[in-house]
C-alpha cells in the first residue's frame, strides 16, 4: 500500500520483531506511516533517509543501545522521540530526558496510551511551526504575500522555485529537510529523479543571497536547514 502523502511518518526502533509487529499494526490502524529499524545504527539512517515525525526508540539493543543511539540522534536531529523500555527505574528515565527524550513509556503498555504520546508531540509540533506570512532574521526579510525577498533592504531577485525553497526552510527552521523531502515539497515529484537539482538551487540561492546566505545550513550527507543566528 503506497504512503500517504500527508500521513505522519513514524519510526520504531526495537530489535524484537513481535514488538514492532504489534506497535506497526497499532499505528497503521491510525493512519500513520510506519518504519522500522532493529537497531541503533539503522535507526540513525533511517532518520536521515524517512526523516520521521516522531521516533519510537527501544533502550534495550545490541550494538548501540537507545540512550547511545539518542545521543548519535540530537546531533543532526530535533525530532520528537519517546523511549520504550521495560527498565522502570527513575535514572533511567531521567537519563533519556537528558539526553533529549521527549518522553518516556515502559513496558507492557496500552497501545492506546502510546497512540495519545504520539498525538501529543505531534500537537506540539505543529504549535511550533511557524504560521506568520512575513521573516526576518537579520538583514534578511522575507515577506511571502508580496513574494519579495531583501538583504540589507536591498530586493533579492529569486524564480519562483528559489523563493519556495527559501519559504519552505525558513518555516522549517532548525529542522533538517533531506534532498529527497525537498524534491517532493518544493518540486512536487513523487519519484526521486535527481538530488543534484536541489543542489544547483542552492548554490544559486545562496549567490543571490549574498552574506545571508550564512542563514542556509548544509548538513554533510543528509540535506538543508535555515538556522538563526
Amino acid at each position: 500500500m503506497p504512503e500517504p502523502r500527508d500521513s505522519h511518518r513514524i519510526l520504531v526502533v526495537d530489535d524484537e520483531p513481535r514488538m514492532i509487529r504489534f506497535i506497526r499494526m497499532n499505528l497503521e490502524l491510525e493512519g500513520y506511516a510506519v518504519f522500522e529499524a532493529a537497531d541503533g545504527l539503522r535507526a540513525l539512517q533511517q532518520v536521515r533517509d524517512t526523516l520521521p515525525d516522531v521516533v519510537i526508540l527501544d533502550v534495550m539493543m545490541p550494538e548501540l543501545d537507545g540512550f547511545e543511539t539518542l545521543e548519535d540522534l540530537r546531533e543532526f536531529s530535533s525530532v520528537p522521540v519517546i523511549m520504550l523500555t521495560a527498565r522502570g527505574e527513575e535514572d533511567d528515565r531521567v537519563r533519556g530526558l537528558e539526553l533529549g527524550a521527549d518522553d518516556y513509556v515502559t513496558k507492557p503498555f496500552s497501545p492506546r496510551e502510546l497512540v495519545l504520546r504520539i498525538k501529543n508531540l505531534l500537537r506540539r509540533g505543529d504549535a511550533k511551526e511557524p504560521k506568520q506570512d512575513h521573516f526576518q532574521v537579520g538583514e534578511l526579510v522575507i515577506d511571502i504575500p508580496r513574494h519579495m525577498v531583501t538583504v540589507d533592504r536591498k530586493s533579492v531577485d529569486l524564480t519562483a522555485t528559489e523563493f519556495r525553497l527559501l519559504v519552505l526552510l525558513a518555516q522549517r527552521r532548525g529542522r533538517v529537510q533531506s534532498r529527497e523531502q525537498l524534491l517532493q515539497d518544493v518540486w512536487h515529484y513523487d519519484q526521486i529523479i535527481n538530488t543534484r537539482t536541489v543542489d544547483t538551487h542552492m548554490r544559486r540561492l545562496r549567490e543571490k543571497l549574498g552574506r545571508a546566505a550564512r542563514f542556509l545550513d548544509t548538513v554533510r550527507g543528509v540535506g538543508y536547514r535555515f538556522v538563526d543566528e
